[in-house]
C-alpha cells in the first residue's frame, strides 16, 4: 500500500525507528527543526519496545503534520494481536503488542508502507522502512550497485531520492542517479549513541540529537513492566552494538558473504 501526497514542501524532518523508546522521541520533537518542518515523515517501526502506546499518542498529538508508515517489527506486533503469529523474533515484541490497545493495533494495521512527497531542491521523495518492495529487506550503505539496481526495479522514474531505514545506521549515497537517505534510529542506534534523524529540503541534513540516556534509562526502569528493561535499556540506548559488529552481521542478508563487509 502506497500514500502519495499532493504536496511540495520546503522542509521534513524524517524519524525512523523509533522503537518505543519515548526519552528519544521527545529529545528529538524539542529540536527547533523539527518542531518548524512543514512535515515529519515516520519510516516505521514506531511502536516495537518499552512504550508503544506513549510514543504513538506523542506523535498523534501533532496531528496531519505527521505521515505515518509502518515497518516491519509494527506489523508483526499487529499480526501477533490479530493471532496471526504466535512469536514475535524481537524478544520485546510480545511485550510491546500487549501493551497496545485495540484502536492502537487498529490504527498501526491501517498505515501504508511507502509513500511519496515532494521536498523543494530534492523532487519526489519516496519514503519506506527497508526498501520500497518490502520491509525487511536488507540493503548497506555499501550494498553493491547491482543489488540496488534489483530492489529500485519497480520504481517509477520520476523517483529520484529514496528515504529508508530498518538498519539503525544513517548514511547518504547514490546509487544508479537517485540519491538513498537512511536517518539512522532514533530509539535504538548502533555504531554511536544519540537520537538519530535527518532533515530533507534543498539538500540532506544527518542529525544527531544528544541526551541523557543515563536518565533516559532509569526512566524506563521505572516507567516500563518488560522484565528485561534495565538489561534492553542499557544495550540499546548507550549504542552498544558497534557499527562494524552490525554491518559483519547483515551483510549476508544483502547477498554477500560475511567477509564482504567494509
Amino acid at each position: 500500500m502506497d500514500r502519495a501526497v499532493d504536496q511540495v514542501v520546503d522542509r521534513v524532518a524524517v524519524l525512523s525507528d523509533i522503537h518505543g523508546v519515548l526519552p528519544a522521541l521527545e529529545a528529538v520533537l524539542a529540536e527547533p527543526d523539527v518542531a518548524g518542518a512543514d512535515r515529519i515523515v515516520l519510516t516505521g517501526d514506531i511502536t516495537a519496545g518499552p512504550q508503544p502506546a506513549a510514543v504513538i499518542d506523542r506523535l498523534r498529538e501533532l496531528g496531519d503534520r505527521v505521515l505515518w508508515l509502518s515497518g516491519n517489527a509494527d506489523r508483526e506486533l499487529v499480526e501477533y494481536r490479530r493471532g496471526e503469529r504466535t512469536e514475535i523474533p524481537d524478544p520485546i515484541g510480545v511485550f510491546a503488542a500487549n501493551a497496545l490497545t485495540e484502536a492502537h493495533v487498529d490504527f498501526l494495521a491501517a498505515l501504508p508502507g511507502t509513500a511519496t512527497l515532494g521536498v523543494r531542491g530534492l523532487g519526489r521523495v519516496l519514503f519506506c522502512h527497508a526498501t520500497p518492495r518490502d520491509d525487511e529487506e536488507i540493503v548497506l550503505v555499501d550494498s553493491p550497485l547491482d543489488r540496488w539496481a534489483e530492489v529500485f526495479a519497480a520504481l517509477d522514474p520520476d523517483v529520484g531520492t529514496v528515504v529508508c531505514g530498518h538498519t539503525h545506521m544513517p548514511y547518504v549515497r547514490l546509487a544508479h542517479g537517485r540519491l538513498v537517505v537512511n536517518p539512522g534510529s532514533v530509539g535504538m542506534p548502533y555504531g554511536r549513541p544519540g537520537a538519530h534523524w535527518c532533515l530533507l529540503g534543498p539538500g540532506t541534513d544527518l542529525r544527531v540529537t544528544p541526551y541523557d540516556t543515563a536518565t533516559a534509562v532509569a526512566r524506563l526502569v521505572r516507567e516500563c513492566a518488560y522484565p528485561e528493561i534495565g538489561q534492553w535499556a542499557d544495550y540499546f540506548l548507550h549504542a552498544r552494538a558497534t557499527d562494524a559488529e552490525v554491518l559483519t552481521a547483515w551483510t549476508p542478508k544483502d547477498g554477500r558473504s560475511a567477509g564482504a563487509a567494509s
